[in-house]
């Protein structure tokens, strides 16, 4: 690294394409000095040499790309370049826009900074690009073309460095920009873009908190099907960033705030600001007489210079997104939303948000019956109060939230067997779900093999990151060809192995991808990833009761610790004990033929009290049981050596973990409720060790079992042999 001065660091997404059309990402650490913006493979340390660099000064410029899908992931990607080398540039891209806009925003700081130094020694003039779209100070920059024309060489005086530019070239000519409220005289200018003014609403109702606009401007040229505009107006506790996250989300995650959706995916990706989109509505209005709506329409998004972001939709027809059986397509005229910053409240953001629509649902409904029509639109309406209720029910976030996921409609499978999915879809009336595409996309996903090329870098990439389904099909491989398999008729507990889905007082194992871990980029964008296969093997199960605590079980001659000790096996045994009149103990026995070194889990094991408290890991899920239980285990992973009291017993062949439960106040109110019905109860548990650094990434299961109504009458009083565990305590 050079002796500059450092001005902003951290990781990015390296983003790209190859020469045969193909997207790449790769995670690089970047470092923005006061002349220079660098890369590297790593975080940089003495004089390592940059992957990639560009001195940085006033004839720089940073590009906004927009959103840019990369297997069904979205990230915004900048683009930074000197004008006078437009070729010589650093594309970076982050998962979620916040990180960018704090990128983009420290650049321009560096550049303004040797603009004005440059200015002040009359050697060079800034330069500021405008569009003729811009208004006032809410102009966006999404809405410049980044053009390199001669015009962009000469000489300008003016002491405006507005320099934000990007590849978005506006909103598409056919959508309606309703949330520019123009004065005449821009009106008059523009008559031929905007057909009619937004200024003229009436208030019609007041609903769950929101506020309905009714359009007063008569639209002649519009079908009679189709309604005058209506918009919702609500205040939102929430950044607008986190807000826009929302409002772009395709997935499942946009059932829990919209209650109009059912289902959507990307038709085709125009550019970072414009794609065409596949929605299905779920209207509630008589589903038994009236079909199903869906739309095909285009959306195109920008953000202001104020810090607003504005979403725009209007229909548009495909050939990728024809008919579908079953359903009608309904028309959006015009659409979207406007989500604009105010004055923070308690220390909380506060964010206007404005949906409006104007749609022709079609059909006959539309035409016989009147109320159709607007019930519908006042459901789609709703979604502004849906989004409120969705933050208010949380009172910290403090994870960025992630780029929206997008399904890709046209990558599913060819065109003909798409068209087929898609109408066995429609006509079943089930949704697809993303595990169900990613699946479908599996194959072409590990088609594309990953670069170990940069733009103008050769070299091998050790840290290149594959997406998380390609991660998780190369270990899986790798773990089925290396892993010795262990004999499991040699082990035997007192509780027995059952896997049948009613089968009573027993337990079997549960599937790892049934918990979500820490994926490989998790320090970089907090994402997760299906745990996968365990590290090691579960072999059996105690089910013991005594009128003490039953510490340091592995001791019991035949356990099966000891005879996978005898055989030269490695176990970890996780003893939970549960207190009361009788005292309970559930023993795990985990068993693997040996323990790699260096990894995280040998270090665990053989790790002092303190680092195994601070890395021990559950995750508890009820899938079958009373609400008021699953609610109260919920399945939040949890510290165990920071929630109850563990201690660690270390034995030759073995590590037990004694968890006391009843040392927690909390855990005993739930063990209350669970105890009083746990006959009734089905209890998943995942136990792993917390990675917390991208050379642990990603996180692996120790491994997971599933326990199925259990009797208390079926634990056993277990013959423990003279306590050694003094002498073998850490």
């Amino acid at each position: 690294m050079s002796n500059s001065k450092v001005v902003y660091e951290g990781w990015m997404v390296r983003y790209g394409r190859r020469k045969i059309g193909r997207s790449f990402i790769h995670m690089r650490y970047f470092v923005l000095e006061s002349r220079l913006l660098a890369y590297y493979k790593k975080k940089p340390q003495d004089n390592v040499v940059p992957i990639k660099t560009l001195l940085i000064d006033g004839n720089c410029r940073v590009e906004d790309r927009g959103l840019k899908t990369h297997h069904g992931h979205m990230v915004y990607v900048l683009s930074v370049y000197n004008k006078k080398e437009k070729y010589h540039r650093i594309t970076m891209a982050a998962f979620n826009i916040q990180e960018a806009l704090i990128w983009k925003e420290k650049i321009e700081s560096v550049i303004d900074q040797h603009q004005e130094s440059q200015a002040n020694g009359n050697k060079y003039h800034s330069f500021e690009y405008k569009s003729g779209m811009d208004n006032g100070r809410t102009a966006s920059s999404s809405d410049h073309e980044s053009q390199f024309s001669a015009a962009e060489d000469e000489d300008d005086a003016r002491p405006n460095l507005a320099r934000r530019t990007t590849i978005g070239n506006g909103p598409p000519e056919a959508v309606l920009d309703w949330t520019k409220e123009l004065d005449s005289d821009l009106a008059n200018q523009n008559s031929s873009n905007q057909a009619f003014s937004r200024k003229y609403w009436r208030l019609l109702q007041c609903q769950n908190g929101l506020r309905i606009f009714e359009e007063l401007l008569e639209v002649d040229f519009l079908p009679k099907s189709c309604s005058r505009a209506m918009k919702a107006v609500g205040v939102v506790e929430a950044s607008c960033e986190e807000i826009f996250e929302l409002v772009m989300s395709m997935d499942a995650t946009r059932c829990e705030w919209d209650c109009s959706f059912q289902y959507g995916s990307l038709v085709e990706e125009v550019d970072g600001h414009t794609a065409i989109l596949y929605h299905r509505l779920q209207l509630d209005w008589f589903p038994t007489f009236v079909w199903p709506r869906d739309l095909c329409y285009v959306r195109y998004w920008r953000r202001n210079d104020d810090g607003s972001y504005v979403v725009l939709f209007r229909s548009r027809e495909h050939e990728n997104c024809g008919p579908q059986p079953g359903y009608v397509r309904a028309h959006i005229e015009s659409g979207g939303f406007n989500i604009s910053p105010l004055k923070p409240h308690n220390g909380r953001p506060r964010t206007q948000v404005q949906h409006l629509m104007q749609i022709d649902l079609k059909g006959w409904g539309v035409g016989y019956i009147s109320s159709f029509q607007q019930y519908c639109l006042l459901q789609m309406l709703n979604s502004v109060a849906g989004l409120r209720e969705y933050f208010s029910q949380t009172d910290e976030r403090t994870a960025a939230p992630r780029i929206p996921v997008m399904v890709n409609m046209t990558s599913v499978s060819g065109s003909s067997k798409r068209s087929h999915k898609l109408q066995s879809a429609s006509v079943h009336h089930r949704t697809p779900s993303l595990d169900q595409i990613h699946a479908e996309n599996r194959n072409a996903v590990l088609m594309d093999e990953y670069s170990d090329e940069d733009e103008d870098f050769q070299g091998a990439d050790q840290e290149a990151l594959p997406s998380a389904i390609e991660v998780e099909d190369k270990r899986t491989a790798y773990e089925e060809e290396n892993k010795d398999q262990i004999d499991f008729s040699i082990f035997s507990g007192n509780l027995r192995r059952d896997a049948h889905d009613k089968a009573r007082d027993c337990w079997t194992l549960s599937d790892g991808n049934n918990f979500r871990v820490r994926s490989k980029r998790f320090c970089y964008d907090k994402s997760k990833i299906p745990a996968g296969k365990h590290l090691m093997d579960l072999v059996a199960v105690d089910w013991f009761k005594d009128t003490k605590r039953m510490d340091h079980v592995a001791r019991r001659r035949g356990c099966a610790a000891q005879v996978a000790s005898d055989r030269g096996h490695f176990s970890i045994v996780f003893n939970l004990q549960v207190p009361g009149s009788t005292h309970y103990s559930m023993v795990f026995y985990f068993v693997s033929k040996e323990l790699v070194p260096g990894s995280l889990l040998q270090r665990f094991v053989d790790g002092d009290d303190e680092f195994r408290n601070s890395r021990l890991k559950l995750i508890p899920s009820v899938p079958k049981g009373s609400w008021i239980v699953r609610q109260s285990v919920g399945s939040t992973p949890c510290l165990l050596g920071k929630a109850v009291d563990c201690n660690y017993i270390r034995g030759p062949k073995y590590l037990e973990v004694d968890v006391d439960i009843g040392s927690s106040t909390v855990a005993n109110g739930v063990l209350g409720l669970v105890i009083g019905v746990i006959t009734t109860l089905v209890v998943d548990m995942a136990f792993l060790v917390q990675a917390n650094t991208t050379d642990e990434l990603p996180e692996r299961l120790i491994g997971a079992v599933r326990v199925s109504h259990i009797e208390l009458s079926s634990a056993i009083v277990p013959v423990l042999e003279a306590d050694p565990s003094d002498s073998l305590r850490t």
